[in-house]
């Protein structure tokens, strides 16, 4: 008699991690003296100076602190400023060396971190979730599932480098190191393919970058 024994199953491949993965390990973003760096979008103080400054605003705006998800936390230079302000803050990175230096060089009771892919993977629920400058590097479809998954959460702080004129919304990328400036385009999540629905929404904070180089914009969306 043939035995047939179950085979395990593969675990899918992530092409978006081995993507940012290789950018940290090449320093594609710059950063040649750190361990791990974001680029110049998380260390810039002309750009998130003005950003921590709106961000913390709304978190102490709050008589009970909220739980916050931060979706694609990076390097932490962000993070570490906001954590304080919160319940709870859940940092989230699908690099997973870059989680593990994060657990050692940041440590507070109200602070945790994650290694997911967002895509595929559960979230975390909380109060708001923080995306900055994450969607630009994702393929529609990526951004599609994402999208999809934001309904338990009450509010949104979304920021994107998108174009300092008129543009097309959500031109389709493959997901990596690039961003849709290249074809004049930034994502919208209003518009289709994504269409997400909201109560309110409020800019935060702009940055217009040097030389046509677009602008970073913060919105402050009220889910549910």
């Amino acid at each position: 008699m043939t035995r047939h024994f179950p085979t395990k199953k593969k675990k899918k491949p992530w092409p978006t991690k081995d993507a940012m993965t290789q950018v940290y390990n090449m320093k594609l973003w710059g950063g040649n003296d750190f361990d791990f760096y974001s680029g110049e979008g998380s260390h810039d103080k002309k750009i998130i100076t003005p950003y921590l400054k709106a961000v913390i605003t709304f978190l102490n705006s709050f008589t009970s602190k909220l739980i916050v998800c931060d979706i694609g936390c990076g390097d932490f230079n962000i993070g570490k400023e906001l954590f304080i302000h919160t319940e709870k803050y859940i940092a989230i990175d699908i690099v997973e060396d870059l989680i593990i230096r994060n657990k050692k060089q940041f440590k507070a009771n109200n602070l945790e971190f994650e290694c997911l892919n967002i895509v595929a993977d559960t979230l975390p629920k909380g109060d708001c979730v923080i995306l900055r400058q994450v969607l630009q590097h994702l393929s529609n479809k990526e951004v599609k599932q994402i999208v999809d998954k934001l309904d338990h959460f009450k509010y949104l702080i979304l920021t994107e480098h998108i174009p300092s004129t008129e543009f097309e919304a959500n031109k389709d990328i493959i997901s990596g190191q690039g961003i849709r400036l290249k074809k004049h385009s930034g994502i919208d999540l209003l518009k289709d393919p994504f269409n997400l629905n909201i109560k309110e929404k409020k800019k935060l904070c702009e940055h217009t970058l040097d030389n046509n180089k677009g602008i970073i914009v913060t919105h402050l969306f009220h889910l549910r």
